[in-house]
């Protein structure tokens, strides 16, 4: 199933409910709440407090990617504040396999998140724990840029993965995805694509409803 995990970090913050539902209408399954510290990303965006507020705009599963360090000490405010999945960096978690579990024993999905430099043979004791990998197609810290080509490759190496070890995670993939690079990634084996971008249009509100749309639409074209 291939569904859109649009990022609210492309989105107008002051009218952040009418953006959500522009997203939805156009196809959107799933808010994308990418948390930056300012340490472990030169960036720094929400926290809890942000998940909280947008938890009663919508009944979708909310996303939270944390690019954070010592995450577990935030994963229960997360969790207090409604978030659904939760994902963590292997390259900010020293005990990664106790982190994904205390997801986990607070009722949320664990994913595991990889950087572009980072083999994707350094998940392979913890892919059996988690619902969905998620591939960094950027480097992370800012919206916008690049997508990063050998991206295509490792999402289809976890994809094979997943096969040989008789698992059934998801695979997801952020960063510079849009209509002109979904279809690859589709194609080697993500099925939640993370677009912010792509579907958000500063200063012209109605055209995300749109976008969303035709994103979705060339993406489930690849399969």
């Amino acid at each position: 199933m291939i569904e859109l995990a649009f990022s609210i970090l492309s989105a107008d913050f002051a009218h952040l409910a009418d953006e959500i539902d522009r997203a939805v209408h156009g196809g959107g399954t799933i808010v994308h709440v990418d948390v930056m510290d300012g340490h472990f990303v030169p960036n720094i965006t929400f926290g809890p407090p942000v998940v909280k507020a947008i938890r009663p705009l919508t009944k979708l599963p909310l996303d939270c990617h944390l690019m954070i360090e010592n995450p577990d000490e935030y994963i229960p405010a997360f969790a207090a504040a409604g978030a659904d999945m939760v994902s963590v960096h292997v390259e900010a978690c020293r005990h990664l396999n106790r982190t994904l579990q205390l997801i986990a024993d607070h009722g949320m999905l664990p994913g595991v998140v990889i950087n572009p430099a980072t083999p994707v043979e350094a998940l392979s004791e913890v892919l059996s724990m988690v619902h969905h990998v998620l591939v960094m197609s950027v480097n992370p810290g800012f919206g916008g840029q690049k997508f990063l080509p050998r991206s295509v490759e490792r999402i289809a190496h976890l994809r094979r993965l997943r096969h040989e070890l008789g698992l059934n995670y998801r695979i997801e993939v952020d960063g510079g995805v849009a209509h002109d690079t979904v279809a690859s990634v589709v194609e080697a084996g993500a099925e939640m694509l993370v677009a912010g971008s792509a579907i958000f249009a500063p200063g012209q509100p109605q055209k995300t409803e749109e976008n969303a749309r035709e994103f979705l639409r060339v993406a489930r074209a690849a399969i």
